[in-house]
Formats: C-alpha cells, structure tokens, sequence
C-alpha cells in the first residue's frame, strides 16, 4: 500500500503526551476515522500522517481494541468483525486494490484450454475473470456473480454458465434456493474462492451465511481448491466456515510486511505470493 492513498481529515498536530488529554482523544478519533474509510490502515501509515511515533500509535491502537473500536492486525489495524456492516463490492475492490489485481492475475494464468472452472463471487475474484486470456478455448466458467458473468461477456470463446438464485445486491451476488441445485450437478477442474480469513486451526472462512452455503458446494464439487486473498485476510477468522485446510491445493496472496504467518506456512502445501 503507497502512502499517496491515505489522507487524514483533517491537520494536527497531534502530538501528546498528556494520557486523557484532548490531543490524544482527538488522535484516537482520527484513527477510528481512517479505518472506516479505507477498511485497513499500516501502523507506519498512521505514524507518518499523525506525525507521531509508531510507539504512540501502538499504544492508541491497544487502547482503541481494548473499547472495541477496532482490530489489530499484523502491522495495521481495520474494524472489528462484528462492526462491519454488508460492503458493496464496488468499495471491496478498492481496498488492497493493486494486490488483488496481481491476484487474479496469476490466478487467471493457472486456467488452461478445456478446463471447467469455478469462479466465486466477490471482488478479488473478479480480477481473476478481468484477466483470464482471450486465447482460452473450449474453457467453461460457472459462477454465482452477476457482474464477472458481465465481465466474461467481452470473452466469446468462454462458456459462461449463471447458477441463477437469489440475488444479494450489494455483492451481486446469487445464494439459495435454486443456486445449489445448479452447482450440485456440475464437476469443476478447478475453484478460484475468495474468502474473509484463512487461519491455520479454523480454515477458511466468510462473513456472509448465505454465501458461504454456495462456497461450500463449490468445494464439493470441485477437483482443486485454490484461494485468492491478500494479505489482510490472513490469520483472520470469519462468522461462516468454508474449508479446512487440508482441502486447499493452493493460495494466491500478496507480499505484505513481515509475510504469510508461520502457521498457515506449515499447514498449506502450496503458496504462491505475488
């Protein structure tokens, strides 16, 4: 993430030292507000733009997850599960933008001629379908998403088949009843799955319970696994269990800071970062 992307609202200075005093309150809420704007702000991006200390800006963040404001996470911070609310996708895209495109494009390149592929709702997903190649043939792509069903459109030699369902407008996405029923009679060569964590004891795991009911099925019904997410998803636990695991042939991620975490390293048999 460039420095260039985040702007505070508002000037300082601010600087204290004085524990309870209206500087600091007034950083505290600075911080807050960031993180609702971007979803995810670097401990060292705070610092720069609040003129303080990484040290300060630690404390704050210790301070701010004690009250429940927010979630620490490896060398930043976001909000916390339980506060964030349904993200249209459009907004998902932006965050982590550049990782999620060198996601999907690697993870466009595994698709090969002949293949039948899931492709999963969801906004790093959709980079997969904005960079499968033009020169695929015979390639058949199934998926629950009304918006890379569009994106594949620009595609001709893609057979692109819609599970129908009901529609979630705000990840334009298709959940139960019907879309199971289409999902169940299809074997896939591969699944490109987007998710909200992967951590090495609880799996991988999504926000949304209608979702992941369709995820699922698409791990049954699928030969290899693979799953797409940057790096803020890592370590992360989610409300809805998708996979162990054991069941993922691979994951796609982004290079971040201090790397994958040590114990999804032992767990999963291929990474790739990108």
């Amino acid at each position: 993430m460039s420095s260039e992307k985040f702007e505070s609202s508002t000037s300082g200075p601010w600087a204290s030292d004085k524990e309870g005093g209206f500087l600091l309150e007034a950083r505290r809420g600075e911080i807050v507000s960031l993180v609702q704007r971007y979803g995810e702000v670097p401990v060292a991006e705070l610092s720069k733009l609040l003129h303080v200390s990484e040290v300060t800006i630690r404390s704050d963040l210790k301070a701010l997850e004690q009250s429940g404001q927010v979630r620490r996470t490896r060398g930043g911070v976001r909000l916390p599960l339980g506060n964030q609310g349904e993200t249209p996708l459009e907004e998902a895209g932006r965050q982590h933008a550049h990782a999620k495109r060198r996601i999907g494009q690697a993870a466009a390149a595994l698709v090969q001629d002949r293949e039948t592929v899931f492709l999963d709702v969801g906004s790093t997903t959709t980079e997969v379908a904005r960079h499968l190649s033009p020169t695929l043939r015979g390639v058949t792509v199934v998926t629950a998403g009304i918006n890379i069903a569009l994106e594949l459109e620009r595609l001709p030699n893609l057979r692109v088949i819609v599970t129908g369902g009901t529609l979630r407008p705000l990840q334009h996405s298709l959940v139960s009843p019907y879309a199971l029923e289409v999902l169940r009679h299809i074997h896939a060569d591969r699944l490109f799955l987007g998710c909200n964590g992967v951590d090495a004891i609880h799996g991988v795991t999504n926000a949304n319970h209608e979702e992941a009911e369709v995820k699922r099925c698409m791990v049954a019904h699928a030969a290899q696994v693979i799953v797409v997410a940057d790096h803020s998803k890592l370590g992360e636990v989610s409300r809805a269990h998708l996979t162990p695991l054991s069941r993922v042939s691979a994951l796609i991620t982004d290079r971040h800071g201090d790397g994958l975490p040590p114990a999804l390293g032992q767990v999963l048999r291929d990474v790739q970062t990108v």
